[in-house]
């Protein structure tokens, strides 16, 4: 991929398009001049932060933690950086403060340019409570009367899930949220597998709050669970998340609404729901291509 009219012409020759981007800023290692590099290799997206604190700012376990702190000067510089070599502003996994730090700058210095949520479902959708931290979810828990193997009890909040101000702050840049089906983001709804209907609720719960033109899909299919649920044991100092993760796998929660099992059932689920076809079009590509039409170079 090289530019946003090679997805279209990846359709029209029935072909794969394949774009790259990263999770991460680490890899800059406090060199801002290594986004340009990053750019050069073929980097179309990229977050500032992972669920960690880094160089650029705080993400979202971090905050979980209580950390408040949010985009630093550097990160600032990244962002500079990054729209002046095209690659786009991607905000999933990124904290709170961290994120309305990053739409403020670019807002304020780079009048215009949109930025993305690449895979990150919306809190309202299932009246879920985003942005707490662990202790203000054990106090919750608390005044409910809830204990842990109740059905609505929480190790803490599902982290990866944005408030409605969120969105729309997005959506008022001119950007998209791309709502991801990974089972384990659903704070509370865990069936055996997520099923085609509540993926199309997932992303009319978007739309309901920021309009069709601001909505894409994002799988972030991790396939199976299994490896994840090895790697974050193993790695439990990179997921300091109170064992939300692998609470919610423990009850059911593996299904990622892979595609090719849930594609084509989900599109049914929104015709059923009023969609048109034009409107298929924008939530399967058509906004995000538009979002890389603006900010790639």
């Amino acid at each position: 991929m090289k530019t946003p009219e090679d997805f279209a012409l990846a359709h029209k020759n029935g072909e794969y398009a394949i774009m790259w981007n990263s999770q991460t800023t680490m890899m800059l290692e406090g060199d801002v001049s290594k986004v340009k590099t990053m750019a050069d290799m073929g980097i179309k997206t990229m977050q500032l932060v992972y669920n960690g604190k880094e160089q650029t700012g705080v993400g979202v376990i971090s905050s979980m933690g209580g950390d408040e702190s949010g985009l630093t000067d550097f990160g600032k510089n990244v962002i500079d950086e990054m729209v002046k070599h095209g690659i786009t502003v991607d905000l999933s996994h990124t904290s709170n403060q961290t994120t309305k730090d990053i739409t403020d700058y670019m807002k304020k210095n780079h009048k215009g340019v949109p930025a993305i949520y690449s895979h990150s479902p919306l809190a309202s959708t299932y009246g879920c409570e985003p942005h707490e931290t662990v202790p203000e979810t054990q106090e919750r828990m608390a005044s409910k009367g809830l204990k842990k193997g109740d059905a609505d009890y929480r190790l803490a909040p599902c982290y990866r899930l944005i408030s409605d101000e969120q969105a729309k702050t997005v959506a008022d840049m001119g950007g998209v949220i791309s709502v991801t089906g990974t089972e384990w983001m659903m704070d509370g709804v865990w069936p055996e597998d997520i099923t085609p209907k509540q993926y199309a609720e997932m992303i009319d719960g978007a739309v309901q709050v920021v309009g069709v033109d601001h909505v894409g899909i994002a799988t972030d299919d991790m396939m199976k669970t299994e490896k994840v649920v090895a790697f974050a044991k193993k790695h439990a100092e990179k997921y300091t998340d109170n064992g939300y993760m692998i609470y919610a796998f423990d009850q059911g929660a593996t299904g990622c609404a892979e595609l090719s099992k849930h594609l084509a059932a989900t599109v049914d689920e929104l015709w059923k729901m009023g969609y048109t076809d034009e409107d298929l079009r924008k939530l399967f590509g058509g906004n995000l291509t538009r979002v890389y039409q603006q900010t790639w170079k």
